[in-house]
């Protein structure tokens, strides 16, 4: 836990009791440090009062009295309507923070590498760590991925703190400063959040605040809208804006295709053995993470070691069971279509697991990789929606709901298949209308794939 008391004299209002908001408030208790906090869900509060914590309606509290109030990022603080307590902190002058920032104040002789981006955040955050690790320097993992900011172990001088951060975090920052921002790629996203994709963007870029002479911008160049930020980046002074681009050599940064990263002065490396990273999108975010690896001045031969020892994440083409020739892949954290574009162009013959709360346009970009699929298995909401996006384009089966997906891919791939085959949970939806989340959709998957007639468990215990 991180230790708080360098805060000592302040208190805050603490909004949203889920894991980062009650990982805040137990490092605010430890360190004395006054505090009231809320959450609208009423479960979610009688819960938190039954194991002690301090609740105070943000609606009837003295404002004068607090120093921030710190809000779950996932709680709207301005667009598309902000919540009260938002509005009442801004109106009392009041700074509105999330638990990173209080990280950052914490911890200032540690160093800090951000990752943000719309695909690939949690992947290469992970991979960073894990890096880092094998190459025996001490850090943290955390932020939007795994364990809440302040649940963090304190570093100190030396200590790296990798931490995946979201566009709504990001806005939440007031003293944070990332010795590394790596940025991989942006595509639309949390408009609603936003406003638009300027406001979403411009989100982003608070990664790059208060960056100093010797820090580190790794940005990934293959969209306009990161070579813009690119530009604007490599103009700072003294700040290093190494490019990492797709297949083509790109002036002191380093390019990548699938398995194989060039870097600017020749130096050639392949990592296409590794089952946990396939595809362009799994060499983008190894090609971000060496770069950011090599400025903490890891060597080169580290780096490949730890690429090649990945373990790869839960959710994200997370290989889980076979039965023959046939490979069964959880991919749930793809919750839209940019996410399933990815798994799908790193895979053939494919068994494709599709639906549930469908997202703008829906399946409609994914048509230059029907090629690839055998056939589509339709659940959730969106059944009605895809089967009329893939009429006379892909054949499809509407099935309902997941068990009765894996069964029938299950048993078409068995009777079907000529050779290797993936069957592939990437559903290009929200999990809502039949999960709790992706990750409760990505248990079921694998639980279900691993109780197949025949399957053999790959990867990770249940």
């Amino acid at each position: 836990m991180i230790d708080l008391s360098v805060l000592k004299g302040s208190s805050f209002v603490v909004l949203g009791l889920a894991r980062s908001g009650l990982a805040t408030v137990r490092a605010l208790v430890a360190a004395g440090i006054d505090y009231v906090a809320w959450d609208d869900n009423t479960a979610t509060r009688d819960a938190a009062s039954h194991a002690g914590v301090k609740l105070a309606d943000p609606a009837s509290i003295d404002w004068s009295r607090f120093t921030a109030l710190i809000i779950s990022p996932g709680i709207p603080n301005r667009l598309p309507k902000p919540h009260a307590a938002a509005e009442a902190a801004r109106a009392a002058g009041k700074k509105i923070i999330c638990d990173v920032e209080l990280l950052a104040v914490a911890q200032p002789e540690s160093r800090i590498v951000g990752v943000t981006g719309t695909n690939g955040k949690s992947t290469t955050t992970a991979l960073i760590g894990h890096i880092l690790t094998s190459a025996g320097v001490t850090c943290e993992v955390g932020g939007n991925i795994g364990r809440g900011a302040l649940d963090l172990a304190p570093l100190g001088v030396g200590g790296v703190y990798v931490l995946e951060l979201s566009s709504y975090q990001l806005e939440l920052l007031d003293t944070f400063r990332a010795h590394v921002a790596v940025w991989l790629n942006i595509t639309p996203d949390h408009i609603d959040r936003h406003g638009d994709m300027a406001g979403y963007v411009a989100a982003k870029e608070h990664i790059f605040d208060r960056q100093v002479p010797g820090d580190c911008a790794v940005i990934g160049v293959d969209d306009d809208h990161s070579r813009a930020v690119h530009k604007k980046m490599a103009g700072r002074y003294r700040i290093a804006a190494p490019p990492v681009a797709f297949d083509r050599p790109v002036i002191g940064g380093i390019s990548f295709r699938a398995g194989r990263l060039i870097d600017a002065d020749g130096y050639s490396a392949n990592f296409s053995d590794v089952p946990t990273l396939p595809g362009d999108h799994n060499a983008q975010n190894a090609a971000c993470a060496f770069v950011a690896c090599r400025w903490l001045r890891v060597s080169r031969e580290e780096i490949m070691k730890g690429l090649k020892t990945y373990p790869g994440l839960p959710h994200r083409q997370e290989r889980v069971a076979t039965v023959g020739d046939v490979i069964y892949v959880n991919d749930s954290k793809a919750t839209n279509a940019d996410a399933t574009a990815h798994a799908l162009s790193s895979y053939r013959d494919i068994y494709w697991i599709i639906g549930g709360q469908a997202k703008e346009g829906g399946v409609a970009p994914l048509a230059p990789y029907f090629e690839r699929i055998r056939h589509a298995f339709l659940i959730g909401e969106a059944t009605d929606l895809f089967a009329g996006q893939l009429e006379g384009k892909l054949a499809y089966t509407r099935c309902g709901d997941l068990q009765s997906a894996v069964a029938a891919a299950h048993e078409l791939s068995q009777s079907d298949a000529k050779g290797p085959a993936v069957v592939l949970l990437s559903p290009a939806c929200a999990s809502w209308d039949q999960w709790k989340s992706y990750e409760h959709r990505g248990d079921a998957f694998r639980t279900m794939a691993r109780a197949l007639p025949g399957a053999q468990s790959l990867g990770r215990a249940a």
